[in-house]
């Protein structure tokens, strides 16, 4: 059995649409990253940077105590190897999926993320900021869409580094893209929305979290922390 701390982010929704393509059973510990339960100790003891989403392995191949792993790309890494599914054995393959799933964790998502942040929470908007991550972003997705000019998939099969990407570009309008102007990139977004494992994955976000609006209490606990928080 897995345990998935997680909460209804783009990161959050990599390893739910992991876990419904593969099959594992898994159960889910909502962390409800507004209200700051990201903080509580028990938590910080499986993620220690205070970020979801998290998972415990209650039975990894060869050890006597349960797993926990953090960080969103070790966690697809480490399920796709405990599995045998979704990466590649030869190494051409293999090393394909692994270097676009680390373009996605160091590029993709955090400059989404700062598009997001400026775009829509920011107390105050600052033209140059904005421009600067919604142009960044454009970049990144003509990236991607370049590479999918002549492939189904990413890595050539349906593999993590799809995981990995899908659920930041399933938020381009609000990045302020538009998909038709990356047409291989479109045609993969919805060839990746229409897969049962993914509606599955995102019906069970519907459940968990039925009020994503970000509050004014909420934007001091996600965007409020400095070095201090650390304790």
């Amino acid at each position: 059995m897995i345990d998935l701390y997680y909460w209804t982010t783009p990161n959050g929704h990599k390893i739910t649409l992991f876990l419904e393509e593969s099959g594992l059973p898994y159960r889910i510990i909502p962390v409800n990253i507004s209200k700051g339960e990201q903080f509580a100790p028990d938590f910080l003891r499986i993620s220690p940077n205070n970020r979801m989403p998290a998972i415990v392995d209650h039975a990894p191949a060869g050890a006597g105590v349960p797993l926990s792993i953090f960080e969103s790309g070790a966690i697809l890494l480490y399920l796709a190897e405990k599995t045998g599914q979704f990466i590649a054995k030869e190494i051409h393959s293999r090393f394909d999926t692994l270097q676009w799933l680390f373009w996605q964790v160091a590029g993709l998502g955090p400059m989404a993320g700062q598009n997001h942040h400026f775009s829509n929470y920011a107390p105050e908007k600052i033209p140059y900021a904005i421009e600067r991550y919604v142009k960044e972003t454009a970049r990144l997705y003509a990236v991607l869409n370049k590479r999918l000019e002549d492939r189904a998939f990413i890595a050539g099969e349906y593999s993590i580094a799809d995981m990995a990407c899908y659920p930041w570009i399933v938020l381009h309008e609000r990045q302020q893209q538009n998909l038709d102007d990356f047409p291989h990139l479109k045609r993969w977004f919805l060839s990746i929305q229409t897969r049962p494992a993914v509606q599955r994955a995102y019906a069970r976000a519907s459940e968990i979290n039925t009020t994503p609006t970000v509050t004014e209490e909420a934007r001091k606990v996600l965007f409020g922390q400095d070095g201090k928080t650390v304790k």
